[in-house]
C-alpha cells in the first residue's frame, strides 16, 4: 500500500482522530489521496448517533466496495461497537476496528514503525488543528447511545494537551479546536483531578500565537469559573456551541437533561451579556417521543427569544437500547415538518447575525480556496468568501465585509 483516504462521519472527535491518523500514516510512508476511489487504503470513521448516520456509513462502504474493489477497506468507531453484526454483511471490508483500538490504528493496520520523518515535514490537510482532549461520557440521556459505544469519560492529561498545542503552534497552525464527547467532564477522571477551566487557563498562559475553539459544551456545567474563562480569555474564540436539545421543561426532564429551559435561558443571556459579538449555537432535537404540538411551540418560542445565532436541528430517530426508543413515537411526517420549521428559524437568526457585520473590517483565518476565491473563518464563526489573491492557507488576514450571501459573507481583503 502506498496511499490512504479517511472518510469521517459524525462529530468533531472523529475529525480529531482522523487528523492524528493522517499524520501517522504519512510518518509510516503513505501519501494522502483526495478520493477514496484512488486510494489503496480507505478508513471509514463511523458515527451511530442517528439512524441517518447509520445509513450514510453503509451507503459509503458499499460505494467504495463497488468503485474501488481492490482497496483495503477499514471500518472503525461507534457503529462497529454498536452493530458489528450488521456490518458483517457489507462487502470487501478488510478490518473492523472498535473504539478501544483506535488510538494506534495506523500502526495496527500496517504493523510498522515511523520511517524517521518528523511531523513538521508533513503538509497538513486542514488549516485548523483539532485535538481530542476527552472521550466517553458518564451520563445517560434517554435518547443517546454514545455512552454505550464510547465508554466512561477519559481525559488526556494537561501536560500532553499543552505539549500538543506547542507542537501545533510551532508548525504554523493558528487555531486549534479542542474536542471531546463531553468536554465539560474534562479532568474529573484524572489524579489529581483538574477541570476544563483550569486547562484553558494553562493553555492561555503558554502565550502561543494560536486561538482555541471549543466543540460542544453541556449547558448544565457552564456556570461559574468555566463561563468566566470562556468569555474572558483573549485566547479563546468567542464561539460557543451548547447541547441544549430542547426548549420544553417537560421534555428536557424526560430526556434526562437536568436543569431545564429556564436555566438554559439564563445561561444564554449571560453568555451574550459577557460576549456581545459571540456566535452561540446549539443542538436541538425535533420530534422527540411524546413531543406535543404545545411543547413544540414552547421550543419554538424559546429558540426565537434566545440570543442563539444558529442551531443544528436533528430529527429524532430511535436508537436501540435507549429509554426513549420505548416511548410513544411522533409520526415521521410530523417530525420532518417540525425539523424544517426549526431550521428556518435558525437560518433567519444566522442571517441576522451575519448582517450585523456588513461594512465592518474583521480578522479571519484563511481555511481553503476554491473556484478563484478563498474561504476564511473569523473567531466568532463568520464564514467569508473573498477573491483569491494568493494568500497562503493558515494565515490570518483583514477582510472588509461587503454583503450577506446564502452560505456566509462576501468581502475583500483590506490592506
Amino acid at each position: 500500500m502506498t496511499s490512504f483516504f479517511i472518510q469521517n462521519f459524525g462529530c468533531r472527535v472523529n475529525q480529531a482522530e482522523a487528523f492524528v491518523w493522517s499524520e501517522e500514516f504519512q510518518l509510516l510512508g503513505l501519501r494522502p489521496e483526495r478520493e477514496a476511489i484512488r486510494s489503496d487504503l480507505v478508513v471509514v470513521n463511523t458515527c451511530t448517533l442517528t439512524a441517518h448516520a447509520d445509513r450514510d456509513v453503509k451507503k459509503f462502504i458499499r460505494r467504495v466496495a463497488r468503485e474501488n474493489p481492490s482497496a483495503r477497506l477499514v471500518v472503525a468507531g461507534c457503529l462497529v461497537d454498536r452493530a458489528r453484526a450488521e456490518l458483517d454483511t457489507l462487502p470487501n471490508v478488510w478490518r473492523f476496528v472498535p473504539n478501544a483500538d483506535k488510538a494506534d490504528l495506523p500502526r495496527r493496520l500496517l504493523g510498522a514503525e515511523p520511517r524517521g520523518r518528523d511531523a513538521r515535514d508533513i503538509l497538513p490537510f486542514r488549516s485548523r488543528a483539532p485535538i481530542k482532549i476527552q472521550d466517553g461520557c458518564d451520563f445517560a440521556c434517554a435518547f443517546c447511545v454514545i455512552p454505550g459505544v464510547r465508554g466512561r469519560s477519559v481525559s488526556l492529561p494537561p501536560g500532553r494537551v499543552l505539549e500538543r498545542l506547542r507542537g501545533l503552534a510551532a508548525r504554523g497552525f493558528r487555531e486549534s479546536v479542542l474536542t471531546g464527547i463531553h468536554l465539560c467532564s474534562y479532568g474529573h477522571d484524572l489524579e489529581p483531578k483538574t477541570s476544563l477551566d483550569e486547562l484553558l487557563r494553562q493553555a492561555e498562559g503558554l502565550g502561543l500565537p494560536m486561538k482555541l475553539r471549543l466543540s460542544s459544551l453541556d449547558p448544565r456545567f457552564l456556570a461559574g469559573r468555566l463561563l468566566e474563562v470562556l468569555t474572558g480569555s483573549s485566547a479563546i474564540c468567542p464561539h460557543f456551541h451548547v447541547s441544549l436539545q430542547h426548549g420544553s421543561e417537560r421534555l428536557l426532564e424526560t430526556m434526562g437533561r437536568r436543569g431545564g429551559a429556564e436555566l438554559y435561558s439564563r445561561l444564554l443571556e449571560e453568555m451574550r451579556s459577557r460576549s456581545p459579538e459571540a456566535a452561540i449555537g446549539a443542538d436541538i432535537i425535533a420530534g422527540f417521543p411524546g413531543e406535543t404540538d404545545a411543547e413544540f411551540e414552547e421550543c419554538k418560542r424559546f429558540l426565537e427569544k434566545s440570543p442563539l445565532t444558529y442551531f443544528h436541528v436533528f430529527s429524532y430517530s430511535p436508537r436501540p437500547g435507549t429509554p426513549a426508543a420505548g416511548l410513544p413515537q411522533v409520526e415521521p411526517a410530523v417530525t420532518k415538518k417540525r425539523t424544517a420549521e426549526l431550521r428556518l428559524i435558525s437560518a433567519e437568526k444566522t442571517r441576522a447575525f451575519r448582517a450585523a457585520f456588513v461594512g465592518r473590517t474583521v480578522e479571519a483565518l484563511v481555511i481553503r480556496r476554491a473556484g478563484g476565491a478563498v474561504r476564511l473563518l473569523t473567531d466568532n464563526y463568520l464564514n467569508l468568501t473573498v477573491p483569491d489573491n494568493g494568500r497562503p492557507l493558515g494565515e490570518t488576514a483583514r477582510v472588509r465585509i461587503m454583503k450577506v450571501e446564502n452560505k456566509g459573507l462576501l468581502g475583500r481583503f483590506s490592506g
